[in-house]
C-alpha cells in the first residue's frame, strides 16, 4: 500500500484516517493522487498509522479519540527525529520544521536561518545607522545567534561566485551573526536615549521574519516558518474552508488547509483552481522598507481616505496603510508571479548569511533580457552584477542541462530545449528555457511565456528608433546603468521618517521578536499572547511627505547607476519617562563617514532600490538629463523648501515679522541637523549632506563626473539666447519665419535641431578637409620650392 492511486481505495484510507472523525471535511494539504502525498502515505503506514496521512506533518497520536490524548507525542517517529513525535499543530514552524518539512526538504529548512527573511539583518543595519551607527559599516546583528554552518546551496561556478563577492564586500557576508540587544528600560533611556532604536526595532520593525506570525492586522495575516509562503492567508485571515472544527468567524486563521507553491501544485477554494504562491501572500510582509510588494500591484501608499464605498466609508487600511492604485509592474500585468523570476536561492537563502538584499538576490534583468548585442547566454557570468565600476567581459555564460536534486521537487519542465538559462552568478533558472533564440518561461500559473531577447528584436527591426538610441547608440546605458534605471514607471518615496518613542506615562507594548521566540515544541509562539511580552515604551512613526514620480539616481552597489529612493530617513524623537523630549527631531551625524570628516555625516538614508514598477515605455531623457533630482540635488534642486533647521511659527505678525500674540504654539518645530530638504544628497557645490546607502562600498551618489556627462539643464539657452535679436543670420531666420506664419511646435523644433546639428557637422567637416588640403598643398609648394 505504498503508492496508492485507485480511488476507492483512497475513500478506504479518509475512513481510516482518524483525525477526520473531528476534522471532517478538511481540505487534503496535497492532492491525494500526487508525488508528494503518496510518500506521505508512505511514511504513514512505516509509522504504523495505515492512511492516517496526518500525523505525517502533525504528529500525535491516531489511536485516540479523546482531543487531548489524540494531540499527545506518542508516536514514534523513525527517520531524522529520534524519539516521540509531538502533536505539532503549526508543522512549519521554523523552530521544529527539521521534523516536518525538513524530512523530504531538508536544504531548505537548513537555509532558513541565515536567509534576510529570517535573520533581517539589513533592516537592523539600516536602523542601526540612523540611531549612531551602531554596529559601524559591519553587519553582524540580527533577529538570531548564527554560524555559517551549512554547505552553500548552487552550482559550484554560483560557489565560487559568491566567494569572490565575500572577498570584495567582508563587511556584508559576515562570518557570524548575534540577536540584537534586549529591549531598554525606561530608566536606561534616561542615561542613554539612543538605546531606543532596541525599542524601535523590537516593536516596530521586526514583526515580518520568518520565526513568527507577526502582526494580527489586515493584510499581514501569515503562517510561521514555511507556511509565511506556503500556505495561503486572505488579508481578512479568515478561514473558508469546509473543517466544521475550525471557526470561521474568528481571525488569524488559513484561507484554506493546502499547500501552495509551484505549478504542478493545485490549490482548490469556492471551486477556483490556481498554483504558484500568490503576490499579496508576499505583500504580507514586502510593503514596508522599500514596498517593493505593493509597488509591484502598483499601490502606492497615500495619506487620504478617499474613495468610498457603497455605505460611503473610507478605504479600509491594508497593511495598516490606505493606497492610491498607480501603474503595475508589466510583469505583474502579465500574470508573473514574485517566484517566476525569483529564484530559490533568492528566497529561501544559499545557507550562508548575507547583510542586505543586494548580496541575497542573484539574478539580474539581462538574464532574461539580454542586450541589444549579445543574448543572455552570450553574457558573462557576473554581467550587471559586477560590484565594479567596469563593465563584466569573459566567456559567454552558456545554459546547462543540469538541476541539483532539491531544485527537481519543484515543478521542472519536460522540454527544456537547449537548455536553463544561467543567472548571473551561475545557478539554472528551472523555469527558464532556451529555444534557439527564444526564451520559454513556464509560469507558476501554468501559463507559458515565449520571450525574445533585446537582441532578437533588434535584428527583426522590432525596436523603436528610441529604444535603439538609448539601449543599442549609447552605450554607457548599457555598461553603467540598471536597465531599471530607465525602465521602472514610478517609485515609492517617503521623505522624512519621523519616529518617535513615548517611555512616558508608563507605556508599554510588545515585544515581537521576543514573542517569537518564546516556542514550545507544539510550534506555537508567544504571539498568541503578546500581553506577556510588554517592554517599555511606545512607538508612532509619521513622514514629513510622500512622493512617486521619477526617483533620483545614484551609484548601488554593483557599481551601477540606479533609481534611488528615501530608506531610514530617521527623525528621532525620545519622551523620556517624565514627558519631556531627550532627543527631539534629532538627526545623528556620524563622523568620518559618507564623505564627511568630524563634523559627521547625517545618518538618514537614501537607498538604492529595483522598485519593481516596469514597463516597457522608459523614462524620458529629459527626466534625467534636465533634473537636479536625478543628479542627487533634491527636487527642483530642493528650492521648495524653507529653512527647516529653524521653527516655523505661525500667528498674526507685523509687516517686519514680529509675532503679535504672546501665547503662541510653534507650527513646525526645528529638525536641528536638517540643513538641506530630505530630497537633496548634494549640495550645489557637490559636497554630500547625508548618507547614500550603508552596506556596500561602491554604493554613493553620482560622482562629479557623472553629474557633468549627465546634466544637460538650460540646453535652450546654448540657442535662444541669440533668438530673435542676437545673430544677424538667425534673426533674418526668425523674421521669415514669422512673415511666413510658420507654427514651430515640438516635432518641428526636433527636425529643426537634428537638421542644423547635421549641417553644422557637415560645414565643419567640409572646412576641416578645406584646410588639411590646403595645408598640403602650401607643403607641398614648399617643398618643391627648396628643390629648386
Amino acid at each position: 500500500m505504498k503508492f496508492i492511486y485507485l480511488p476507492v481505495l483512497l475513500i478506504t484510507i479518509s475512513y481510516s484516517n482518524s483525525c477526520l472523525k473531528c476534522h471532517s471535511g478538511i481540505e487534503d494539504i496535497r492532492d491525494p493522487k500526487s508525488k508528494m502525498m503518496q510518500e506521505i502515505l508512505d511514511i504513514a503506514e512505516r509509522a504504523g498509522a495505515e492512511g492516517n496521512s496526518c500525523i505525517v506533518c502533525h504528529g500525535g497520536n491516531p489511536n485516540e479519540e479523546n482531543k487531548t490524548k489524540a494531540h499527545s507525542g506518542t508516536l514514534k517517529y523513525f527517520l531524522n527525529h529520534k524519539g516521540p513525535k509531538e502533536f505539532y499543530p503549526s508543522p512549519t514552524s521554523q523552530w521544529i520544521n527539521i521534523n516536518t518539512c525538513g524530512v523530504c526538504h531538508i536544504e531548505q529548512v537548513e537555509a532558513q536561518w541565515s536567509s534576510l527573511m529570517n535573520t533581517e539583518a539589513g533592516k537592523i543595519h539600516g536602523a542601526l545607522w540612523g540611531f549612531g551607527a551602531k554596529e559601524g559599516y559591519q553587519h553582524y546583528m540580527s533577529n538570531y545567534d548564527l554560524n555559517n554552518t551549512h554547505k552553500r546551496l548552487g552550482t559550484e561556478l554560483y560557489r565560487e561566485y559568491m566567494r569572490d563577492l565575500e572577498r570584495k564586500e567582508p563587511q556584508a557576508f559576515p562570518k557570524y551573526m548575534q540577536t540584537i540587544p534586549k529591549a531598554p528600560t525606561a530608566n536606561e533611556i534616561e542615561k542613554d536615549p539612543s538605546l531606543a532604536v532596541y525599542t524601535y526595532l523590537r516593536q516596530e520593525c521586526l514583526r515580518c521574519h520568518t520565526g513568527g506570525k507577526g502582526r494580527s492586522r489586515r493584510g499581514d495575516y501569515r503562517g510561521v516558518g514555511c507556511a509565511s509562503c506556503h500556505i495561503p492567508y486572505s488579508n481578512g485571515g479568515f478561514y473558508e474552508g469546509n473543517d466544521s472544527s475550525i471557526p470561521k468567524n474568528k481571525r488569524g486563521h488559513l484561507l484554506t488547509h493546502q499547500i501552495q507553491s509551484s505549478r504542478k501544485v493545485k490549490v482548490t477554494i469556492h471551486n477556483i483552481n490556481y498554483s504558484g504562491i500568490p503576490v499579496e501572500t508576499c505583500t504580507t510582509c514586502h510593503n514596508r522598507g522599500k514596498r517593493i510588494g505593493v509597488s509591484y500591484q502598483g499601490l502606492m501608499e497615500t495619506e487620504y481616505k478617499a474613495t468610498f464605498d457603497e455605505s460611503g466609508n473610507p478605504q479600509p487600511k491594508l497593511h495598516t496603510k490606505r493606497y492610491l492604485h498607480l501603474t503595475e509592474d508589466i510583469h505583474y500585468t502579465k500574470g508573473m508571479l514574485c517566484q517566476d523570476c525569483h529564484t530559490s536561492s533568492d528566497m529561501h537563502g544559499d545557507s550562508f548569511m548575507v547583510g542586505a538584499n543586494l548580496g541575497a538576490v542573484e539574478i539580474e534583468c539581462q538574464d532574461c533580457h539580454g542586450t541589444t548585442e549579445k543574448y543572455p547566454w552570450e553574457l558573462p557570468l557576473g554581467y550587471s552584477d559586477e560590484f565594479s565600476r567596469k563593465e563584466r567581459e569573459g566567456e559567454p555564460r552558456g545554459v546547462t542541462k543540469t538541476l541539483a536534486d532539491y531544485l527537481k521537487k519543484g515543478a521542472v519542465p519536460k522540454d527544456i530545449g537547449d537548455g536553463f538559462l544561467v543567472t548571473a552568478r551561475g545557478n539554472p533558472m528551472p523555469k527558464a528555457t532556451k529555444h534557439g533564440d527564444k526564451i520559454i518561461i513556464y509560469l507558476s500559473s501554468g501559463k507559458d511565456i515565449t520571450l525574445t531577447p533585446l537582441k532578437a528584436l533588434k535584428e527583426q527591426k522590432k525596436l523603436s528608433k528610441k529604444a535603439l538610441i538609448a539601449m543599442d547608440k549609447i552605450k554607457a546605458h548599457n555598461s553603467k546603468l540598471e536597465c531599471y534605471t530607465c525602465h521602472a514607471t514610478w517609485a515609492p518615496q517617503c521623505y522624512g521618517c519621523h519616529v518617535k518613542i513615548d517611555y512616558s506615562n508608563g507605556n508599554q507594548n510588545p515585544d515581537y521578536l521576543e514573542a517569537s521566540k518564546f516556542h514550545d515544541i507544539h510550534g506555537n509562539t508567544g504571539e498568541r499572547n503578546l500581553k506577556e511580552f510588554l517592554i517599555d515604551g511606545k512607538v508612532t512613526e509619521t513622514r514629513s511627505y510622500l512622493r512617486w514620480e521619477n526617483p533620483a539616481l545614484s551609484i548601488n552597489g554593483e557599481g551601477r547607476v540606479s533609481p534611488t529612493i528615501p530608506g531610514c530617513q530617521t527623525t528621532i524623537t525620545v519622551i523620556g519617562k517624565d514627558g519631556k523630549a531627550l532627543l527631539q527631531n534629532h538627526i545623528f551625524k556620524i563622523p568620518n563617514v559618507e564623505g564627511a570628516g568630524e563634523e559627521g555625516q547625517n545618518a538618514i538614508t537614501m537607498s538604492q532600490v529595483q522598485p519593481h514598477t516596469i514597463s516597457k515605455e522608459s523614462r524620458s531623457c529629459e527626466s534625467c538629463h534636465i533634473s537636479k533630482k536625478a543628479l542627487g540635488m533634491g527636487i527642483e534642486g530642493g528650492r521648495y523648501f524653507s529653512d527647516q533647521s529653524r521653527d516655523t511659527i505661525i500667528d498674526l505678525m507685523s509687516p517686519d515679522r514680529e509675532i503679535l500674540p504672546k501665547r503662541v504654539d510653534t507650527q513646525i518645530s526645528a529638525i536641528p541637523n536638517l540643513k538641506y530638504d530630505y530630497s537633496v544628497m548634494v549640495d550645489k557645490s557637490g559636497t554630500q549632506v547625508q548618507t547614500v546607502d550603508n552596506h556596500w562600498k561602491l554604493a554613493n551618489p553620482l560622482p562629479k563626473e557623472i553629474r557633468e556627462k549627465l546634466d544637460r539643464e538650460g540646453i535652450c539657452l546654448s540657442c535662444h539666447r541669440d533668438i530673435p535679436d542676437g545673430d544677424l543670420a538667425i534673426s533674418e531666420m526668425n523674421h521669415i519665419s514669422n512673415m511666413l506664419s510658420l507654427e514651430i511646435d515640438n516635432r518641428t523644433h526636433k527636425e529643426i535641431l537634428n537638421k542644423n546639428l547635421k549641417i553644422s557637422a557637415w560645414i565643419q567637416i567640409l572646412l576641416l578637409s578645406i584646410g588639411a588640403w590646403l595645408f598640403l598643398g602650401v607643403l607641398f609648394w614648399w617643398s618643391r620650392k627648396r628643390k629648386k
